[in-house]
């Protein structure tokens, strides 16, 4: 199995927004030769002149530094409703702002770009009738969308499963009913995950729901993206692996390599996906929890 540990840019947003500083982060003081990018950094409903001319700084200092940006991802600010927006003109932009999105992933060199499936409303998600109305235009949504990928040169379109039934694929059979429908729709570009070690519905009485390693087992075969955070068992956060939280964690190397072995699967990205607050002293030890964590990584995957 062919691993490759790397970083979502997450922990960048509004604290190193200067390409220079965060390619340097992540290709020097971490020795990541990946990461993935996210929306927040570069929206690309900004003005294209500006676009473009951020795009072609992040490209510079990623080659300069030895960073692939082999995905982009949408990230805190953009966990909206987008595809699933309740109003229809909404989640036309939305749609739009994908495809504006997609082409801005396309020029930074990434091979798959994608986000959450879309957030329904509370009324939406109440209402049976409404629900299955929106989760089948989602899926004809995310099928166009994967026609611009293919003609961008994307190998695949990512998901992320989620956590509550409103924001989808919050347990293992509606993420295998999903991908099934992705499947019928014979998409030019097939749809894949991006599995989080901290995602599951903790209402399910289903104990795989959550159960980070059996959601390993079940998708990591057609998971090319793993995010990893130290998780609880009442799923507090998105923790660094440093000893203090590794301690009373349950994410262990050893369990997720044994798990994604299990799986069948041929190669993925270990993608650290770490969230400090803006808050002391969380926020001075953002480096140092970086470090930590990537130090704690190497020991499975020495790339």
């Amino acid at each position: 199995m062919k691993l490759q540990l790397g970083i979502n840019c997450g922990f960048a947003i509004n604290r190193f927004p200067e390409p220079e500083v965060w390619t340097r982060i992540v290709g020097e003081d971490l020795g990541l030769r990946c990461c993935q990018f996210v929306a927040d950094l570069l929206n690309p409903w900004l003005p294209p002149d500006l676009v473009d001319e951020q795009a072609a700084a992040i490209r510079e200092n990623a080659a300069r530094h030895g960073v692939a940006i082999r995905t982009t991802f949408t990230s805190a600010f953009t966990r909206v409703n987008h595809l699933m927006h309740p109003d229809r003109h909404s989640r036309e932009v939305w749609f739009e702002w994908f495809g504006r999105f997609f082409d801005l992933s396309a020029k930074l060199g990434a091979e798959a770009s994608g986000s959450h499936f879309g957030v329904l409303s509370v009324t939406d998600n109440a209402d049976p009738a409404r629900r299955r109305e929106r989760l089948e235009e989602g899926l004809q949504a995310w099928a166009r969308l994967a026609e611009q990928g293919a003609g961008l040169g994307f190998r695949h379109l990512l998901f992320e499963p989620m956590s509550i039934s409103r924001e989808l694929a919050h347990t293992h059979a509606e993420t295998r009913a999903i991908l099934d429908a992705f499947e019928a729709l014979d998409m030019p570009i097939p749809m894949r995950l991006v599995l989080d070690v901290d995602h599951g519905d903790v209402s399910s009485p289903n104990p795989v729901d959550t159960d980070p390693y059996a959601w390993l087992r079940a998708f990591g075969a057609v998971s090319p993206v793993i995010h990893l955070k130290q998780s609880k068992r009442d799923k507090g956060g998105h923790w660094p692996f440093t000893p203090e939280h590794n301690a009373n964690g349950r994410i262990t190397g050893e369990q997720v390599i044994a798990a994604l072995e299990e799986s069948g699967a041929e190669e993925a990205m270990l993608i650290l996906e770490l969230s400090h607050r803006e808050r002391e002293p969380a926020e001075s030890n953002v480096l140092s929890d970086l470090k930590a964590s990537v130090e704690y990584w190497r020991r499975f995957v020495p790339d």
